[in-house]
């Protein structure tokens, strides 16, 4: 006779659901899930806090409010003394000199989104529109969130969980709050609903997002008309000459109008205000799905076989 268990052994619990077991979701098989629900959760929190579209701010986050910035240079700086410092307390002071002249970006992105928030706050619409968006971490991020904040709009985060800690910026929507892990899939929520891209100064991060945004613009991958405005002229043409790449023919010449250069939050809010006015205002809506690529195969192929 086969050996059989003792009845001790043998167990009385239910496995547990697939949609509860945490070692298949965690894992590579769950992998398709994870990045759907990625999609799916977002896009039921839009619709259900009725955001029709965004505005998505970027830049560096590592400048800090010009309070904040006066503040640790305060700290630094020792009056009176006749000592020379030392040359690492010499170059911590310079940073902090540095960062006050850079806080003056996080005040600008903090006024524009303020200026844009008020303004959208009064359309006459049965969604939230043009609610401004940043990758919801500290700096330019935090400064537009809190602009938004600061007129009394919804202002949403998308954040990104990584090795080193960033935290929500505490000016977001708790409700419009995001996690993600993957980048890609925050990049498509980036992308998915936006109407317009401010870029303050930043770093490779920033520049990552901008060039995302601007392929697919030149690719016509964007159904629907996006400006991309470039906030600080002077600290962007010491970083790129963007108009090199179409006097070397890399790209086209038609593609430098892609983007616009501003110096100003009024400046910045207005050219959003008449880009917003003219392609997604004053056009009929049609209140569905938000797009962001259009089908070719579905548009050239299938219809044409019909």
């Amino acid at each position: 006779m086969p050996d059989f268990p003792d009845f001790d052994e043998l167990t009385e619990e239910r496995a547990p659901l697939a949609y509860e077991n945490k070692q298949f979701l965690g894992g590579p098989d769950g992998r398709a899930l994870r990045i759907l629900a990625e999609y799916i959760e977002p896009l039921a929190r839009f619709r259900h806090e009725r955001v029709q579209d965004t505005v998505v701010f970027f830049g560096s986050a590592r400048f800090i409010s010009l309070d904040a910035a006066h503040k640790d240079l305060l700290l630094l700086q020792k009056p009176g003394s006749a000592t020379p410092a030392p040359p690492e307390e010499q170059q911590k002071l310079k940073r902090a000199h540095v960062a006050v002249d850079m806080a003056r970006f996080y005040e600008d992105a903090r006024r524009m989104a303020y200026l844009l928030t008020e303004w959208s706050m009064k359309l006459k619409s049965k969604r939230d529109r043009f609610v401004v968006t940043t990758g919801g971490g500290p700096g330019i991020m935090e400064a537009a969130n809190r602009g938004a904040r600061e007129a009394g709009g919804k202002t949403i985060g998308l954040n990104i969980n990584l090795p080193f800690e960033q935290v929500p910026n505490p000016y977001i929507t708790p409700s419009l709050n995001f996690e993600f892990h993957y980048f890609f899939m925050r990049k498509l929520w980036f992308a998915y609903l936006a109407k317009a891209l401010v870029v303050f100064p930043g770093g490779f991060g920033t520049l990552d997002e901008l060039f995302e945004i601007l392929t697919l613009a030149q690719t016509e991958k964007l159904a629907k008309k996006i400006t991309v405005l470039i906030y600080g002229k002077e600290y962007w043409n010491r970083v790129l000459n963007l108009e090199s790449l179409a006097d070397a023919g890399a790209i086209s010449p038609d593609d430098i109008n892609l983007f616009q250069f501003v110096d100003t939050p009024e400046e910045g809010f207005q050219k959003l205000k008449e880009h917003l006015e003219m392609y997604h205002l004053n056009v009929p809506s049609k209140m569905q799905e938000p797009e962001i690529a259009r089908t070719r195969g579905l548009e050239n192929g299938f219809k044409k076989k019909r």
